[in-house]
């Protein structure tokens, strides 16, 4: 049975879901309109810094922690702010959108190009 390729599964996601450049989520951010969620591994976040005031929830709780039913969900991300999320490159987080929306989460981006994106722009990063 052939299986289809994550990279395809990324390209579907992303015709389906709505991706913000750097600037105009750094700027959502600042306004207090947006909230970015950092999906990565905990391992990345020691390893290659984070952005300032981001909320990290790793993907493999993404689900469990949007679901208010789940007895992970976290309080934190029920809010009227835009959610944009993002992962190194943009690939897990394409994925993660598209799977929030189809649980019914509204208001939800993802950060084009990913972490890797926003370092190579010199936006804020603590290390």
């Amino acid at each position: 049975m052939a299986i289809t390729p994550v990279k395809e599964l990324v390209r579907l996601a992303k015709e389906q879901i709505e991706t913000i450049p750097a600037q105009q989520a750094q700027d959502a951010v600042e306004a207090g309109t947006a909230m970015l969620i950092d999906i990565r591994d905990v391992r990345e976040l020691n390893r290659d810094g984070r952005i300032p005031d981001a909320f990290h929830a790793p993907r493999g709780m993404l689900e469990f922690w949007f679901d208010p039913d789940s007895p992970y969900h976290k309080p934190a991300l029920v809010t009227d702010k835009k959610l944009i999320l993002f992962c190194a490159s943009a690939w897990r987080s394409a994925l993660s959108v598209k799977a929030l929306q189809e649980m019914g989460v509204e208001n939800i981006a993802e950060l084009e190009g990913g972490f890797s994106a926003w370092r190579k722009a010199e936006r804020p990063v603590d290390v």
